[in-house]
């Protein structure tokens, strides 16, 4: 079974990729990953905060003002929190690579496109095979337009790629006026891979302490859905790769994912539910299924789902909204 799959120019041995987050901190892990599957690793995301500001800094702002209103404290991470030393972050880059024979791919989350950028540089030079940029941007001002908004993504990616020859792929927020356009520029401009979707965490409100806290949920199969319609519909249309992120925990979400045209799906509250060991039991799924359905490759299945394959191209768009209305109707009633 050939399982193998192009990703921004990276050869991978199969779809499967763990996503940035806290457990490829720790180098046995990605060790483990690579022995239960993993086809390559995204590291933990290098903040730009973490790089201009030294710690006492970054302690002054995180604090600054809370004085003034008690409840605003404990929204903010403390200091320690945030893994302050990009000098360290490189240094774990180098070390992966000698740890495993899978790609590398450094993260950067933030907004900016200046000094932070020249990290880029510096993560290609410790050794990561391609960068992924984060962008987590929620802009609040009412006065910022929208195409304010979309030129800090193309302002951030020029940056980058004048800086680095490794594949550089973006992470993006489904959150635009028009997703397919925005796809498609960044496309144009120069992006390697389109990574869909980043999952904003959303704050809380604690009514009894009258603070507002980090609100971190984990998501579920059922969160597939939003990434698995725009890779259905963008397939075909772009040079860039497409990867698949949020909602896949299942062989089944895996292949609902290449069945539309995603190149990769890309795996984080899976492994952090049900451990690192997850991925194998992923693999071992997909394999399943592929001979199931006489699947020799993951390229035969790549894309036959996706809008401009599908028998029914309309169930990617409004029509399948009404269809849903009238299935909610048909259910059967519960007492």
């Amino acid at each position: 079974m050939d399982l193998s799959t192009d990703y921004m120019g990276l050869k991978l041995a199969s779809p499967l990729v763990p996503s940035a987050s806290p457990l490829s901190r720790d180098l046995d892990n990605i060790r483990k990953m690579a022995d239960q599957g993993a086809a390559a690793v995204v590291l933990w995301s290098l903040f730009e905060e973490q790089i201009e500001h030294e710690a006492a800094e970054l302690d002054h702002y995180l604090q600054y003002g809370t004085e003034m209103f008690a409840e605003a404290i404990t929204y903010f991470p403390q200091p320690q929190q945030y893994e302050l030393g990009p000098d360290a972050y490189l240094q774990h880059i180098t070390q992966a690579k000698k740890a495993v024979d899978i790609p590398i791919i450094a993260s950067l989350n933030g907004v900016s496109a200046k000094g932070w950028t020249s990290y880029a540089r510096r993560m290609q030079d410790a050794g990561a095979d391609a960068l992924e940029l984060n962008v987590y941007y929620i802009p609040t001002d009412p006065a910022l337009t929208s195409a304010r908004v979309e030129q800090v993504y193309f302002d951030v990616l020029a940056a980058v790629k004048s800086t680095v020859s490794v594949p550089v792929a973006m992470k993006l927020s489904p959150y635009f006026s028009s997703t397919a356009a925005m796809l498609k520029r960044l496309d144009e401009a120069g992006a390697d891979a389109l990574v869909m979707f980043n999952r904003f965490y959303q704050p809380d409100i604690d009514t009894h302490e009258l603070e507002v806290r980090p609100g971190l949920v984990l998501s579920t199969s059922a969160d597939s859905r939003l990434p698995l319609r725009w890779v259905a519909i963008m397939y075909g249309k772009l040079r860039a790769s497409l990867a698949a992120t949020g909602g896949i925990h299942t062989a089944d979400d895996a292949a609902q994912m290449i069945l539309a045209g995603a190149d990769v799906t890309m795996m984080c509250a899976a492994l952090l539910t049900n451990g690192i060991e997850h991925l194998a039991a992923v693999r071992d799924g997909l394999v399943d299924y592929m001979k199931q359905k006489g699947y020799e490759s993951v390229g035969q299945m790549k894309g036959i789902l996706s809008q401009q394959k599908c028998p029914e191209p309309s169930a990617f768009e409004r029509a399948n909204y009404m269809k849903s209305l009238r299935s909610f109707g048909t259910m059967p009633s519960r007492r």
